[in-house]
């Protein structure tokens, strides 16, 4: 994987299932939770942030520009709040020149940004701190600003909502407005809608031409399945690409528990990552409970931060991510469908699911196994024409050719972790570009 790649504008692929550059090269949506980046983070802070994503593998990075944490009244990192006397329709030239200029060095970087214009709670309060400012009028006006300020920028996705659902005819008015004043400058800038945990965008605006992703959000609980939402959101019509972009952050509380008892883990983070992946998922977000809040290790820490975010960003489960993009994009990812009928026995849904993707010949098959288990597949997978096998350790990315005759079922080299077995047909194996040491 080129840690560079041009920032073209993306379009939804012929099938409706993936996105792709104005060239058609596959695009993988592997995004990082920035979300107080544009609120609370210097230029300076930005752009090591931004080259420390990069290095790693991270294609796209999601922040919001009127941000959760108070975001409307506490400056950001050159004192300026976004908006004059909280209207809309009276931004803050000099907030926005920041603006400008992350959005410009994420460009210059080879970054793409999942750029929300504002958090939820700024049209539906709930459990924010709001205020609640917006009206359909003066969204409609937000979104036309925004659109025109951002005409140029063709590797911004613009995400609406905010972790909040539309809960009457207000708030759905204020969303739709809000997009179609984006869209009236940037007709071909995708768009989806990022609810809150347990929803998929697609709940509430199915019907919106503007929906051109269904994203979703799980929630910050151990096994929680999110391959659950992967599969519901790839059986609505009309078929659209699937992202999660929230899932369970690492180092955040289970189910956010306020005596912070038990954290997800960087294993956490990589099953719902495998488990979407392998259900058909375009793309996926990881999240970081220091990283999403920009958290400086000294003040205002939410739901337990233990460490800067600088000291986070070494964490292990961001450097898996990275794993799983090398990986996938020296497949033929694309073209590859869930296939769980090839893994032979009865799946009980309470264990962790093996999850098995696979191309339309079954030249290429790919199957997650998230608890280190034997993986048993179809006789008939094997049976006539030479098969190649490795296992793919999905921590350190190193692969071991499976030798020998192979049989229908696979032993894990370490019954203590996950593992993905990988099975191609031998015309392709002198193909397969994957880069990693052998453990052979």
């Amino acid at each position: 994987m080129d840690a560079t790649f041009a920032v073209k504008p993306l379009k939804i692929s012929k099938n409706a299932r993936y996105l792709e550059k104005s060239d058609g090269a596959p695009f993988l949506w592997l995004g990082d939770t920035a979300w107080e980046l544009l609120h609370r983070l210097s230029l300076e802070e930005t752009q090591f942030y931004f080259q420390n994503r990069k290095e790693i593998g991270f294609t796209l990075i999601q922040t919001v520009i009127l941000a959760e944490l108070d975001g409307l009244h506490s400056p950001n990192a050159s004192g300026e709040i976004p908006l004059h006397n909280d209207d809309p329709e009276k931004p803050n030239e000099a907030y926005f020149n920041h603006v400008d200029q992350v959005v410009r060095l994420a460009h210059e970087m080879g970054l793409y940004l999942g750029l929300l214009p504002t958090w939820g709670d700024k049209f539906n309060k709930k459990w924010g701190l709001g205020p609640e400012i917006f009206t359909p009028e003066n969204a409609r006006k937000f979104g036309e600003f925004l659109g025109q300020r951002y005409a140029d920028f063709p590797h911004i996705i613009w995400i609406m909502g905010g972790d909040r659902v539309p809960e009457n005819p207000d708030h759905e008015a204020i969303i739709e407005q809000m997009a179609l004043g984006i869209r009236s400058f940037l007709p071909e800038n995708l768009m989806t809608y990022h609810p809150n945990g347990g929803y998929l965008a697609s709940d509430f605006f199915a019907n919106s031409s503007w929906l051109d992703m269904d994203l979703f959000q799980t929630r910050h609980q151990k096994g929680f399945r999110e391959y659950r939402f992967t599969r519901k959101a790839r059986k609505r019509t009309p078929t659209r690409p699937v992202i999660d972009g929230e899932p369970g952050y690492e180092n955040i509380p289970n189910l956010l528990n306020k005596w912070h008892f038990q954290r997800l883990s960087a294993a956490d983070v990589r099953r719902a990552a495998y488990w979407n992946f392998l259900s058909g998922a375009a793309g996926h977000t990881y999240g970081c409970n220091e990283i999403w809040q920009m958290y400086d290790g000294k003040t205002d820490a939410r739901f337990g931060a233990q460490f800067s975010w600088k000291e986070a960003l070494e964490l292990s489960g961001a450097r898996h991510m990275g794993i799983l993009r090398r990986l996938f994009e020296s497949l033929p990812w694309q073209r590859m469908k869930p296939d769980s009928s090839v893994i032979a026995g009865i799946t009980w849904k309470w264990n962790p699911v093996k999850i098995a993707l696979s191309t339309a010949e079954r030249d290429w098959i790919l199957i997650y196994s998230p608890q280190g288990k034997t993986v048993k597949i179809k006789s008939s997978i094997i049976r006539g024409g030479k098969k190649w096998a490795y296992w793919l350790d999905p921590e350190t990315g190193l692969k071991s050719e499976i030798h020998g005759r192979l049989t229908a079922e696979f032993t894990v080299p370490n019954d203590q972790k996950d593992w993905l077995l990988l099975i191609l047909d031998e015309s392709n194996n002198s193909k397969w570009p994957y880069l990693s040491q052998s453990t052979d």
